[in-house]
């Protein structure tokens, strides 16, 4: 349910809900990065104060703010004067621009809500993948959960339901033979079991022809990536082709439908 969309603001109201989405996008940026080397590490993320990685000294508010606290401490820890990785800023920056996109997207709207819940979970099982190579279940759930709380508030009929949940099995299905069929013929893991529960939840979100376009997108910027390399974490292409079906997908979507003339 949308109420109301961008276009029907006067300038002011627009470059308000932006910055605020802006934002919003790096509080959680901030948060996601801190869930997701606590996971990695095998932390809790629900529990504790912020700390610093070198000098395990307990942050301080004026630590733990978005963007300004890396430029005002110009990139070291207050305490140590280690330096703290660039990783903390651009992830902020990053999810906040993520945040602005799926604004103009879907405008100030329960789906706006629903889609940067699914952006928050890609984004942190993405960090987390690259770290350790493995997509933790806890994202995909909340994601999943998610989907199901959104279905009575976005207008999605019977139909839509039964078409995103057939999409969901189908991929998940799909991978699972495709992944044991290669593992045979390879001789070791082709794809891991996290990519199949995550291309389940592409599958819910976006149904069958943008999942499908999702699967090829993934591929196609993980090839280039993997080039020279003997180990890829595959979650992050997958949560980057999704996020862009998600926002910029309708079109691609519509143009397929027409040439196939459905």
């Amino acid at each position: 349910m949308v109420l109301f969309e961008l276009s029907e603001l006067e300038p002011w109201m627009v470059a308000y809900f932006v910055v605020l989405a802006f934002i919003l996008g790096n509080v959680f940026g901030s948060f996601l990065n801190c869930a997701a080397w606590r996971i990695a590490h095998n932390m809790s993320f629900m529990r504790g104060h912020s700390i610093c990685p070198k000098c395990k000294h307990e942050l301080g508010a004026r630590d733990l703010i978005p963007i300004v606290s890396y430029v005002t401490s110009r990139g070291r820890c207050r305490y140590c004067k280690e330096p703290i990785s660039i990783r903390y800023p651009v992830t902020e920056i990053i999810f906040g621009l993520v945040s602005v996109a799926m604004l103009v997207s879907d405008g100030v709207s329960l789906l706006y809500l629903r889609d940067f819940v699914f952006a928050s979970c890609l984004f942190c099982l993405s960090l987390v993948d690259l770290e350790i190579f493995e997509i933790p279940n806890g994202t995909l759930i909340v994601a999943i959960i998610a989907w199901v709380v959104s279905v009575p508030f976005i207008n999605a009929d019977i139909t839509y339901i039964l078409m995103h949940v057939g999409a969901a099995f189908g991929f998940a299905v799909g991978f699972l033979v495709l992944s044991l069929v290669m593992d045979k013929i390879l001789g070791r893991d082709s794809l891991g079991g996290g990519d199949i529960k995550l291309f389940f939840v592409v599958g819910l979100y976006l149904g069958a022809v943008a999942g499908m376009f999702t699967v090829i997108l993934a591929a196609i910027v993980a090839l280039g990536f993997a080039r020279g390399r003997e180990r890829i974490p595959f979650g992050p292409f997958i949560s980057i082709a999704a996020w862009v079906m998600l926002i910029f997908g309708n079109p691609v979507v519509q143009w397929y439908l027409d040439m196939i003339q459905i």
